[in-house]
């Protein structure tokens, strides 16, 4: 019967979450499996006091600018066709604070720069992704990395929609 159960609530999660954004890419139970099984080999105890030979670090230059590009291509992918004003201003003064907040002081300066000379476009999905395409293809330029093709088909694959390879179920 638990497994019933289980299967029911997983159905209903799935019915109100029908964007990838919210799926899971794998089984939960063996990625929770593999992370314990990694814990074990760097010495973490399950207490998360218990002093270790090495801790965890906060983010460094590179995972922070992942995780923000990937937040943000994610935001972008998923923001409204025809967004209302509330929308369209709480978008552009998202921009503005991660500008004046993001905590390397370079990169926030550079973005900043960028909005200056081509502000966000948060008039529809379509212009802000591709906004945001050519801002990160400005940065990737800057670092020496491969740019990519800044349109919405492209971007849709990439962030919105993935390939079948992605989703679990």
């Amino acid at each position: 019967m638990a497994d019933e159960s289980t299967t029911a609530r997983a159905s209903a999660a799935e019915a109100d979450c029908d964007k990838p954004a919210c799926a899971v890419k794998g089984e939960m139970f063996a990625m929770m499996k593999d992370a314990a099984k990694q814990s074990k080999r760097r010495g973490e105890g399950a207490d998360a006091t218990t002093p270790t030979a090495e801790k965890p670090c906060p983010v460094d230059r590179e995972e922070l600018g992942q995780g923000t590009w990937a937040l943000l291509h994610t935001m972008a992918a998923h923001y409204p066709d025809r967004p209302d004003a509330l929308h369209r201003v709480q978008a552009r003064r998202f921009f503005d604070a991660l500008g004046l907040l993001y905590p390397c002081a370079p990169c926030a300066s550079d973005f900043r720069e960028d909005m200056r000379r081509a502000p966000p476009a948060v008039e529809s999905r379509e212009s802000l992704a591709v906004w945001l395409c050519n801002r990160h293809n400005e940065v990737n330029e800057k670092l020496g990395k491969p740019l990519f093709p800044c349109v919405l088909k492209d971007l849709d694959e990439r962030w919105r929609k993935g390939g079948k390879h992605c989703w679990h179920g």
